[in-house]
Protein backbone atom coordinates (compact mmCIF):
# COMPACT_ATOMS: atom_id res chain seq x y z
CA UNK A 1 0.00 0.00 0.00
CA UNK A 2 0.79 3.57 -0.94
CA UNK A 3 0.99 6.25 1.43
CA UNK A 4 -2.60 7.72 -0.23
CA UNK A 5 -3.79 4.31 0.08
CA UNK A 6 -2.97 4.22 3.93
CA UNK A 7 -3.96 7.55 4.69
CA UNK A 8 -7.71 6.31 2.90
CA UNK A 9 -7.83 3.71 5.16
CA UNK A 10 -7.37 5.55 8.50
CA UNK A 11 -9.82 8.10 7.59
CA UNK A 12 -12.26 5.70 6.59
CA UNK A 13 -12.44 3.46 9.12
CA UNK A 14 -15.16 4.90 11.24
CA UNK A 15 -13.47 3.82 14.72
CA UNK A 16 -10.98 6.54 14.67
CA UNK A 17 -13.96 9.27 14.50
CA UNK A 18 -15.01 8.41 17.89
CA UNK A 19 -14.09 7.37 21.24
CA UNK A 20 -11.07 8.42 23.63
CA UNK A 21 -9.13 7.54 21.01
CA UNK A 22 -10.84 9.51 18.07
CA UNK A 23 -9.40 12.36 16.08
CA UNK A 24 -11.91 14.78 17.32
CA UNK A 25 -10.46 14.27 21.01
CA UNK A 26 -6.72 13.44 19.46
CA UNK A 27 -7.15 17.16 18.11
CA UNK A 28 -8.55 18.88 20.80
CA UNK A 29 -5.97 17.67 22.82
CA UNK A 30 -2.98 18.33 20.35
CA UNK A 31 -4.79 21.93 20.02
CA UNK A 32 -4.84 22.52 23.62
CA UNK A 33 -0.78 21.48 24.24
CA UNK A 34 -0.43 24.37 21.76
CA UNK A 35 -2.33 26.86 22.56
CA UNK A 36 -1.19 26.28 26.10
CA UNK A 37 2.77 26.44 24.93
CA UNK A 38 2.65 28.80 22.45
CA UNK A 39 0.45 31.59 25.23
CA UNK A 40 3.36 30.61 27.88
CA UNK A 41 6.14 31.30 25.33
CA UNK A 42 4.30 35.07 24.27
CA UNK A 43 3.57 35.95 27.64
CA UNK A 44 7.44 35.48 28.34
CA UNK A 45 8.88 36.31 24.75
CA UNK A 46 6.83 39.56 23.82
CA UNK A 47 7.37 41.89 26.98
CA UNK A 48 10.60 41.13 26.78
CA UNK A 49 11.21 41.64 22.88
CA UNK A 50 8.83 44.79 23.32
CA UNK A 51 10.87 46.26 26.16
CA UNK A 52 14.58 45.44 24.63
CA UNK A 53 13.74 46.49 21.33
CA UNK A 54 12.16 49.93 22.48
CA UNK A 55 15.13 50.99 24.35
CA UNK A 56 17.63 49.07 21.96
CA UNK A 57 20.02 47.32 24.62
CA UNK A 58 20.24 43.59 24.85
CA UNK A 59 20.25 42.72 21.09
CA UNK A 60 23.31 40.67 21.93
CA UNK A 61 22.05 38.35 24.67
CA UNK A 62 18.57 37.73 23.11
CA UNK A 63 20.48 36.70 19.82
CA UNK A 64 22.85 33.99 22.27
CA UNK A 65 19.26 33.20 24.27
CA UNK A 66 18.06 32.27 20.89
CA UNK A 67 21.09 30.07 19.54
CA UNK A 68 21.26 28.40 23.02
CA UNK A 69 17.26 27.69 23.12
CA UNK A 70 17.75 26.59 19.05
CA UNK A 71 20.42 24.48 19.72
CA UNK A 72 18.67 22.24 22.38
CA UNK A 73 16.91 19.52 21.76
CA UNK A 74 13.09 19.45 21.84
CA UNK A 75 13.04 15.71 22.83
CA UNK A 76 16.27 14.97 24.68
CA UNK A 77 14.59 18.43 26.93
CA UNK A 78 11.56 15.88 27.07
CA UNK A 79 13.36 13.07 28.58
CA UNK A 80 15.17 14.94 31.05
CA UNK A 81 12.17 16.63 32.53
CA UNK A 82 10.23 13.79 32.14
CA UNK A 83 13.17 12.39 34.40
CA UNK A 84 13.46 15.09 36.56
CA UNK A 85 9.48 15.71 37.00
CA UNK A 86 8.12 12.62 36.38
CA UNK A 87 4.42 12.00 34.58
CA UNK A 88 2.14 14.86 33.92
CA UNK A 89 1.69 17.96 31.06
CA UNK A 90 5.02 19.99 33.10
CA UNK A 91 7.54 18.00 31.20
CA UNK A 92 5.86 18.11 27.52
CA UNK A 93 5.75 22.31 27.91
CA UNK A 94 8.86 22.88 29.28
CA UNK A 95 10.39 21.82 25.67
CA UNK A 96 7.57 23.32 23.94
CA UNK A 97 8.26 26.40 25.69
CA UNK A 98 11.52 26.24 25.49
CA UNK A 99 11.33 25.97 21.40
CA UNK A 100 8.97 28.73 20.80
CA UNK A 101 10.48 31.56 22.72
CA UNK A 102 13.60 32.19 20.42
CA UNK A 103 11.43 32.97 17.68
CA UNK A 104 9.10 35.30 19.45
CA UNK A 105 11.33 37.27 21.52
CA UNK A 106 14.08 37.34 18.96
CA UNK A 107 11.70 38.75 15.91
CA UNK A 108 9.72 41.07 17.96
CA UNK A 109 13.01 43.12 19.10
CA UNK A 110 13.90 43.02 15.61
CA UNK A 111 10.42 44.32 14.32
CA UNK A 112 10.36 47.25 16.91
CA UNK A 113 14.07 48.20 16.32
CA UNK A 114 13.41 48.06 12.27
CA UNK A 115 10.63 51.07 12.98
CA UNK A 116 11.27 54.56 11.10
CA UNK A 117 12.58 56.55 13.94
CA UNK A 118 10.81 59.28 12.42
CA UNK A 119 7.49 59.18 14.13
CA UNK A 120 9.31 57.95 17.38
CA UNK A 121 10.92 61.04 18.12
CA UNK A 122 8.18 63.07 16.70
CA UNK A 123 5.96 61.14 19.54
CA UNK A 124 8.77 61.78 22.10
CA UNK A 125 9.21 65.19 20.89
CA UNK A 126 5.33 66.14 22.35
CA UNK A 127 6.28 65.03 25.28
CA UNK A 128 4.32 61.24 24.78
CA UNK A 129 5.52 58.54 27.52
CA UNK A 130 7.47 56.03 26.68
CA UNK A 131 4.57 53.37 26.94
CA UNK A 132 2.37 55.54 24.72
CA UNK A 133 5.57 55.54 22.11
CA UNK A 134 6.11 51.77 22.02
CA UNK A 135 2.06 51.03 22.04
CA UNK A 136 0.47 53.43 20.12
CA UNK A 137 3.42 54.07 17.58
CA UNK A 138 5.75 51.46 17.76
CA UNK A 139 3.80 48.31 18.07
CA UNK A 140 0.75 49.01 15.25
CA UNK A 141 4.57 49.42 12.28
CA UNK A 142 6.03 46.42 13.80
CA UNK A 143 2.72 44.09 14.26
CA UNK A 144 3.04 42.42 11.02
CA UNK A 145 6.63 41.01 11.69
CA UNK A 146 5.56 40.33 15.44
CA UNK A 147 3.00 38.12 14.29
CA UNK A 148 5.29 36.35 11.93
CA UNK A 149 7.70 35.56 15.04
CA UNK A 150 4.57 34.19 16.75
CA UNK A 151 3.55 32.18 13.79
CA UNK A 152 6.98 30.90 13.28
CA UNK A 153 6.44 29.51 17.05
CA UNK A 154 3.17 28.24 16.66
CA UNK A 155 3.98 26.12 13.48
CA UNK A 156 6.75 24.84 15.62
CA UNK A 157 4.94 24.03 18.53
CA UNK A 158 2.04 22.03 16.29
CA UNK A 159 4.96 19.94 14.91
CA UNK A 160 7.07 19.29 17.75
CA UNK A 161 3.86 18.78 20.09
CA UNK A 162 3.92 15.17 19.28
CA UNK A 163 6.04 14.30 21.84
CA UNK A 164 3.94 14.49 24.47
CA UNK A 165 2.63 10.90 22.99
CA UNK A 166 5.94 9.77 24.30
CA UNK A 167 5.15 10.86 27.96
CA UNK A 168 1.67 8.75 27.79
CA UNK A 169 -0.29 12.40 27.17
CA UNK A 170 -2.47 12.47 24.00
CA UNK A 171 -2.66 14.39 20.92
CA UNK A 172 -2.01 13.68 17.60
CA UNK A 173 1.33 12.18 18.15
CA UNK A 174 -0.03 9.31 20.00
CA UNK A 175 -1.09 7.76 16.40
CA UNK A 176 2.02 8.20 15.66
CA UNK A 177 3.75 6.30 18.33
CA UNK A 178 1.16 3.92 18.90
CA UNK A 179 1.39 3.06 14.79
CA UNK A 180 5.12 2.70 15.02
CA UNK A 181 5.05 0.40 18.32
CA UNK A 182 2.25 -2.21 16.55
CA UNK A 183 3.40 -1.77 12.95
CA UNK A 184 0.27 0.10 11.89
CA UNK A 185 1.33 2.17 9.29
CA UNK A 186 -2.45 3.67 8.14
CA UNK A 187 -1.96 5.00 11.67
CA UNK A 188 1.24 6.25 11.70
CA UNK A 189 0.45 8.10 7.92
CA UNK A 190 -2.80 9.11 9.37
CA UNK A 191 -0.91 11.06 12.65
CA UNK A 192 1.13 12.72 10.51
CA UNK A 193 -1.49 13.69 7.65
CA UNK A 194 -3.63 15.18 11.16
CA UNK A 195 -0.42 17.03 11.54
CA UNK A 196 0.93 18.31 8.67
CA UNK A 197 -3.47 19.38 8.29
CA UNK A 198 -3.30 21.29 11.43
CA UNK A 199 -0.29 23.09 10.75
CA UNK A 200 -1.62 24.38 7.48
CA UNK A 201 -4.99 25.38 9.17
CA UNK A 202 -2.53 27.46 11.98
CA UNK A 203 -1.06 29.54 8.86
CA UNK A 204 -4.20 30.18 7.83
CA UNK A 205 -5.28 31.52 11.78
CA UNK A 206 -2.59 33.76 11.62
CA UNK A 207 -2.79 35.12 8.06
CA UNK A 208 -6.60 36.16 9.30
CA UNK A 209 -5.39 37.36 11.91
CA UNK A 210 -2.83 39.54 10.06
CA UNK A 211 -5.41 40.75 7.40
CA UNK A 212 -7.67 42.08 10.62
CA UNK A 213 -5.00 43.55 13.12
CA UNK A 214 -2.25 44.98 10.57
CA UNK A 215 -3.66 48.44 9.28
CA UNK A 216 -4.11 48.32 5.56
CA UNK A 217 -1.06 51.34 5.51
CA UNK A 218 1.40 48.93 7.63
CA UNK A 219 0.65 46.27 4.86
CA UNK A 220 1.17 48.34 2.08
CA UNK A 221 3.99 49.46 3.04
CA UNK A 222 5.32 46.07 3.96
Amino acid sequence: MNVLNFAHAFFGDASHWQGYDGIPTRLVEHVRYSLEALLLAALIGLPVGLVTGHYGRGGNALALIATAGRALPSFGLLVLMFIWIGFGLLPVMIPLVVLAVPPILVTTYEAVRSVDPSPVDAARGMGMPEARVLFQVELPVALPLILSGLRTAAIQIVSTATIAAYVSLGGLGRYIIDGLYQRNYEKVVGGATLVAGLALATLAVFWAASRLTVSPGVRRSG
